[in-house]
């Protein structure tokens, strides 16, 4: 019995759109991470423990990572 199963080399990385052409005011937390170059989950711990640099912004449940501060957070490095 065989199953199709896609190998890594098989699929595309995903395209994110640059900062400097983002148009979104928000980003999801798996874009916000890609940008900052953290893992998912390290910004999910700055949202839950307020810790970190950036604070998102809740939509019901779900974290909004601000592209200005994101952008801000960026050149200040």
């Amino acid at each position: 019995m065989k199953t199709n199963t896609l190998k890594c080399a098989d699929s595309a990385p995903p395209q994110y759109t640059p900062l400097d052409r983002e148009t979104r005011s928000n980003l999801p937390t798996f874009e916000a991470a890609f940008h900052l170059n953290r893992q998912q989950q390290t910004l999910r711990a700055w949202a839950c423990l307020e810790n970190g640099p950036l604070r998102p912004i809740r939509v019901h449940g779900r974290l909004a990572w601000p592209v200005s501060e994101i952008k801000r957070l960026l050149e200040a490095q």
